[in-house]
């Protein structure tokens, strides 16, 4: 198989993907969420290098979550003897089929073998939400709380994970990230949520109205030329055109005759 037949939007560097390419597997990733969750692939990877102790034969092509754990656990355990490590919320993030998990768990696959590094590797956050995609959708377009929650916890952490406790503590931490995207939209645009002042906001600019105020006062009655900056003003956001009117007063006459 040719580079250019290889998938090429597979979220790895290009080195990577020509690492894999060299390698005699039994099947090339042309999904990597999916086709390493299982670990089966991994297996055949560190085959290549370590014969011996990762028999291809010993682990399961399934898609089940038992399937996907023996495995795991398998390799895990044959790593510790090779004192070779993973991390471990890599690796439950790949079994789970978590957002860039599995190309990060390649690419760590990759220097621990090659000893090489990349030149263009992947953040190496291990909280693997959707968090970024759906910072840079518009606000009506991202999901909703339920949605949230269903798209970044899966039916199988809670299967592998069934302590009620610890899947809350997981969801509340994807909808703390929905309200900390929220809570910035609301700064860059309060119009569209019609977020009024609060109290301390209103403070700060009825004290800065009045200051202003005064200086417009000291300066006309001044005779200063910087009154004539004073002619417009705001008020609550509104702007408000001052005109100077002229008046006109009668003389008055005296009573009291000469």
């Amino acid at each position: 198989m040719s580079l250019e037949q290889f998938p090429q939007k597979t979220g790895l560097p290009r080195e990577v993907v020509k690492w894999l390419q060299s390698l005699d597997l039994s099947f090339y990733p042309k999904n990597v969420r999916r086709d390493f969750s299982n670990g089966y692939l991994v297996a055949e990877i560190f085959y290549q290098y370590y014969p011996k102790d990762f028999p291809v034969h010993s682990y399961d092509k399934g898609t089940s979550l038992s399937a996907k754990q023996r495995n795991w656990s398998h390799i895990e355990r044959t790593l510790q003897k090779q004192n070779l490590h993973l991390m471990k919320e890599v690796i439950d993030g790949t079994v789970h089929c978590k957002p860039g998990a599995a190309e990060l768990l390649v690419q760590e696959v990759y220097t621990i073998l090659t000893k090489q590094s990349i030149s263009d590797v992947m953040d190496s956050k291990t909280d693997f939400t959707n968090k970024e995609y759906q910072g840079l959708l518009p606000t009506l377009a991202r999901s909703s709380a339920t949605k949230a929650i269903k798209n970044n916890l899966r039916i199988t952490e809670i299967m592998a994970e069934p302590d009620i406790s610890a899947n809350h503590r997981k969801a509340e931490v994807v909808l703390h990230q929905r309200l900390e995207l929220k809570a910035a939209d609301k700064v860059l645009n309060p119009g569209f949520f019609k977020v009024k002042s609060n109290l301390g906001q209103l403070a700060v600019k009825n004290l800065v109205q009045s200051i202003r105020s005064d200086e417009c006062f000291d300066s006309h009655s001044s005779g200063d030329t910087t009154s004539q900056l004073c002619s417009s003003s705001t008020w609550s956001g509104a702007v408000v055109s001052l005109k100077e009117i002229k008046v006109c007063q009668p003389v008055k006459r005296s009573l009291v005759n000469y």
